[in-house]
């Protein structure tokens, strides 16, 4: 399976499944990829003998597009055909192996586009039925400043550092609406030219050390110094969002989008499964 068409179908399935260059992937994974690609490209070939297929017309633009998308991966042109070179592909098979999976995408598209309108009434059901799935998590808008430790840096020594980060909180406990104030003028982080503003920050998101700090204040709170591997910090909670279940109007749109590409989806298997039987009743 060393034809263009194949070797492209390789190259994408390892960075889809694995998210690696297929000269990177381990035999297990590599192993996967052939297995996929096989049947994979079976099903390719038999949906590129349809008179769907036949009556695709590719737009000069969109296959460019294409073709610079992966062009534009490598820093260099040399780069570019040394690698093309080295999974065997010039820029003429690779752009027949481009065009190729294209059409089979613009056929299982026309395909999966009939009779996929989800009613106001399907949409409604859905939600109602898996209530739990959209359930937002809590998020706290935040603000910080950080003052790093750098011994070999005059005015960054941990001393240096602690002193300064203790006076901007002794002032920020006087005059809470200064944060934004002190973290433009003190803070070391890039979120300083935002007031030190972080947004609405979910956990997961921040060091373990600034998580357990910032959602443990209550509404309004300032932090006690905390220390990260960056260096110091002090954590203003403004806003405490609790998590919550999501209104419908809120996730109407998404609910059916994803009814629609469920629909596409098993349009699509079903119409595969009849050529197989159509390929099969003449091989009979």
């Amino acid at each position: 399976m060393n034809e263009p068409g194949s070797v492209y179908l390789r190259l994408k399935l390892a960075a889809k499944l694995f998210a690696k260059p297929l000269e990177a992937l381990a035999d297990s994974e590599l192993r996967r990829v052939q297995t996929v690609a096989t049947r994979q490209r079976e099903i390719e070939t038999l949906i590129l003998t349809t008179p769907d297929a036949a009556s695709v017309v590719l737009p000069e633009a969109s296959v460019a597009a294409s073709l610079n998308e992966i062009r534009d991966r490598y820093a260099s042109d040399e780069d570019y055909c040394a690698d093309l070179e080295r999974i065997g592909l010039d820029a003429a098979a690779l752009r027949q192996a481009v065009e190729r999976d294209m059409t089979v995408e613009a056929v299982l598209e026309k395909v999966g586009a009939g009779g996929t309108v989800v009613s106001d009434t399907e949409v409604e059901i859905f939600w109602f039925m898996h209530k739990e799935r959209f359930r937002r998590a809590e998020t706290r808008v935040l603000r910080h400043i950080l003052v790093t430790i750098n011994e070999e840096l005059a005015g960054n020594e941990r001393p240096v550092s602690r002193a300064r980060i203790d006076g901007i909180r002794i002032r920020l406990l006087k005059n809470p609406e200064r944060f934004a104030e002190q973290a433009l003028k003190h803070s070391e982080c890039p979120t300083a030219l935002n007031g030190g503003l972080l947004g609405a920050v979910p956990r997961g998101q921040l060091y373990p050390e600034l998580e357990a700090v910032a959602f443990a204040l209550s509404e309004g709170a300032l932090s006690e110094v905390v220390e990260s591997e960056l260096g110091f910090h002090l954590i203003h909670c403004e806003t405490v969002n609790p998590e919550r279940s999501s209104l419908f109007d809120e996730v109407r749109d998404t609910i059916r989008q994803h009814l629609e590409q469920q629909r596409r989806g098993l349009r699509q298997k079903s119409w595969i499964n009849a050529l197989r039987r159509q390929l099969r009743d003449k091989a009979a």
